[in-house]
C-alpha cells in the first residue's frame, strides 16, 4: 500500500509541475493540464479505496433450477452465506474469489424467492445484500441506482 501512496504523491507533484509549466505558455493549456491530472488522481484514489470491496450477486439460472452466486467485486468474499427466505434453504460458501461463480442446484424449479447474501471481505468487514429472484429474470446490471425517468 505504500507503493500506491508514493505513486500518487509522485503523480500529484508531476501534475503540479506540468500545470505550472503549461500556465507559463498559455492559461488555457494550464487549465487543461490541471483538469487532466485532477481526473487521473481522483481515479487512482477511487481505485485504491475500492480494491478491498467484494460484491456478491445472487441470481436464478434460465431454467430456474440453479442458484448462481457471483462475486463481481474487486476482492475475495469469505464466509458467504445465502438464505432463500420462503423456502427455508440456507447454504454457505467458504470463499468466493473476484469474478468467480458458484452454482447451487435446487430440487425443483423456483418461481419466486428472496435471496439474502451475507459475506465478508478478507479484512473482516461484513456486508449484506438481498435480491428478489424470479423465473422471469431479476438481475439487470444496467438498472440505474436512482431511476429518474421511466426505466424499461
Amino acid at each position: 500500500m505504500q507503493t500506491m501512496d508514493r505513486n500518487q504523491t509522485i503523480l500529484i507533484i508531476v501534475g503540479i509541475i506540468l500545470t505550472l509549466i503549461a500556465f507559463l505558455f498559455n492559461i488555457y493549456a494550464g487549465g487543461i493540464v490541471l483538469i487532466l491530472f485532477a481526473v487521473i488522481a481522483m481515479s487512482l484514489f477511487i481505485m485504491n479505496e475500492t480494491k478491498t470491496l467484494p460484491d456478491v450477486v445472487v441470481e436464478l439460472s434460465q431454467d430456474a433450477k440453479v442458484i448462481i452466486v457471483r462475486n463481481s467485486g474487486n476482492a475475495d468474499a469469505v464466509n458467504v452465506r445465502i438464505s432463500l427466505v420462503p423456502l427455508n434453504i440456507e447454504y454457505s460458501i467458504q470463499a468466493l474469489a473476484a469474478d468467480q461463480v458458484n452454482e447451487y442446484p435446487l430440487a425443483e424449479m423456483l418461481a419466486e424467492a428472496k435471496a439474502v447474501a451475507t459475506f465478508e471481505n478478507v479484512m473482516g468487514t461484513a456486508f449484506t445484500r438481498s435480491y428478489d429472484l424470479s423465473a422471469r429474470g431479476s438481475y439487470d446490471p444496467l438498472k440505474p441506482m436512482i431511476p429518474l425517468f421511466r426505466y424499461k
